[in-house]
């Protein structure tokens, strides 16, 4: 199969996936077409939002309709590294053992991540970059395609560790989750208060998707694509020549080359969702925000002032 009929089928395959998960999402439909570009450009998101607003339940959902595994760690205080990665222990034969963590699944769902402390934290940072976990001196491979998808709670409440930037930056995308309207709430109430389960299929398998990731980079990008995408990033770094005004004035850290490679591997996604066979301008920057947002750091004045990351980030366009 060309890879001009292998992006036609993946449009089709893709508003089918949406089709599918709506039967049990109502509304959130930006939040889950960015989660979905995150997995098919092979990244990971972070989902930021109050308690109560089905974030758990969209990944369970996105997991079952891509017919992966899951797992769901509930981040705590007292939760430790090996409660994630797995650990040795001395079989009946006084030989030593591993035995797994819910780290080897497909898609992990880190729940709550910021309510566990940093050493925790930062037990997923290989398993992110490497798709491998290194525990007593072994080198554990994950199965692909795998996912880390971890929601986070505003950092204004109570008994929370912020992330620290190097792992915010392992996200592609931070993703704010805003309440329902008042119509997709009144849905979500009659859809959840009947006896009536919704049934979600499996579209994908696990090769179908490792197939889609690598079209996905063999998609061409014109160079003035690319050079856009890395002067929106280098708008972003105070000591840039280019920084925008609001960034000289708001901003005490912005972000690395991470977030162009990102940028481009997410326009192309968005491109090839949309039936376009390169990505435009125009596809940077309808993902921009999401791949921003979570990395430029706002100084006190930024806070003091009331000043968003969206406000900063539409002043780089």
């Amino acid at each position: 199969m060309s890879d001009v009929t292998a992006i036609e089928k993946f449009v089709k395959q893709f508003n089918d996936l949406k089709t599918e998960i709506a039967k049990v999402i109502i509304g959130q439909d930006e939040v889950v077409t960015q989660i979905l570009i995150s997995i098919f450009s092979g990244g990971h998101s972070l989902l930021i939002g109050v308690p109560g607003l089905a974030k758990t339940l969209m990944v369970n959902t996105i997991a079952q309709a891509l017919g992966l595994d899951f797992k769901r760690i509930q981040f705590t205080p007292d939760l430790m590294p090996s409660d994630i990665l797995g650990s040795e222990i001395l079989d009946e034969d006084r030989h030593f053992k591993f035995i797994k963590g819910p780290v080897f699944s497909n898609i992990i769902l880190a729940d709550e991540i910021n309510r566990t402390p940093p050493k925790t934290q930062a037990a997923l940072l290989e398993a992110m970059q490497e798709r491998a976990v290194t525990v007593a001196g072994h080198h554990y491979k994950l199965d692909l395609p795998y996912f880390v998808l971890a929601t986070q709670n505003p950092i204004e409440q109570e008994g929370t560790y912020p992330l620290p930037e190097a792992q915010l930056d392992r996200f592609m995308f931070a993703i704010n989750l805003d309440y329902p309207t008042f119509n997709e709430e009144v849905e979500v109430v009659k859809a959840t208060t009947n006896d009536v389960p919704a049934t979600v299929n499996a579209l994908f398998s696990a090769q179908e998707i490792v197939d889609i990731q690598h079209l996905i980079r063999r998609i061409p990008v014109a160079d003035n694509v690319i050079e856009y995408a890395v002067s929106i990033v280098g708008k972003t770094r105070t000591n840039s020549n280019s920084a925008a005004d609001l960034v000289k004035t708001y901003v005490d850290w912005g972000a690395g080359p991470r977030a162009s490679q990102n940028l481009i591997l997410a326009a192309k996604t968005h491109a090839a969702i949309h039936g376009k066979f390169s990505p435009d301008i125009e596809d940077v920057q309808a993902v921009a925000e999401g791949i921003l947002r979570h990395r430029i750091i706002k100084n006190y004045k930024a806070e003091a002032e009331g000043i968003t990351e969206t406000q900063i980030i539409n002043s780089l366009f």
